[in-house]
């Protein structure tokens, strides 16, 4: 029981919040805060970003040596890093919804390898480095779209994109810090490999619900 709750804790607490808006109490405070507000507010946006957390997830469920847990959220980060600090500065601007739709779907995309399914479908699954890191690049987006919804103002725009940037990053490593915990307890109970196809099996039905809920929020 305390493993379920556990687990129900990790995956569906942030799901009730709605991670991509941002409060007008947060506007306020990067309107009158400085760089040291973009930076808070871009911790706060990852902490409470339950799709980015979800598909974060299930890329380090799959791995057990640290070293590659670093590898594939070094790719992770320098993806949206890339697509954040440079859409944002270019002001490149795309469909909210269309590009959260795409992260739904990398959702779905995680949940779908983790158990197996490339291999029902396909010889083996696409270069997971590399699509680490193309989803990355999406997520980026999803972010840059957040931050341009805002005022940034004409005065010290670039520096106000890379404290939202390095926020992002705090607020990433702080999300990951209590996940990989969770995960390494859950490997050290009996029934860890019906929890691992149960975790997976709800980022599939989670992914699936983030794409539909944002392609009817774009038709409608």
């Amino acid at each position: 029981m305390r493993t379920r709750i556990l687990l129900l804790v990790l995956l569906l607490s942030n799901s009730f919040i709605y991670a991509h808006d941002v409060a007008s109490a947060d506007h306020e405070l990067l309107i009158n805060g400085g760089l040291w507000a973009y930076l808070w507010v871009g911790a706060k946006h990852m902490l409470t970003g339950y799709d980015h957390l979800l598909f974060l997830t299930g890329v380090v469920f799959y791995l057990s040596k640290f070293s590659d847990i670093v590898k594939f959220i070094s790719a992770f980060t320098l993806g949206h890093s890339v697509t954040l600090i440079a859409a944002t500065f270019l002001k490149i601007e795309v469909n909210e919804y269309l590009i959260d739709a795409v992260i739904g779907f990398s959702v779905f995309y995680k949940g779908f390898e983790n158990l197996g399914g490339f291999k029902i479908i396909a010889s083996k699954a696409p270069n997971l480095l590399l699509m680490v890191t193309l989803f990355g690049l999406i997520h980026g987006l999803g972010l840059s779209a957040r931050l341009q919804s805002l005022h940034l103002g004409e005065e010290q725009v670039l520096l106000k994109i890379l404290s939202f940037n390095l926020g992002v990053e705090l607020g990433q490593v702080a999300a990951l810090i209590p996940i990989l915990y969770a995960i390494k307890f859950l490997r050290t109970q009996r029934a860890y490999d019906s929890l691992y196809k149960a975790i997976n099996s709800y980022l599939l039905v989670a992914g699936i619900a983030l794409l539909g809920y944002q392609l009817y929020q774009y038709f409608v």
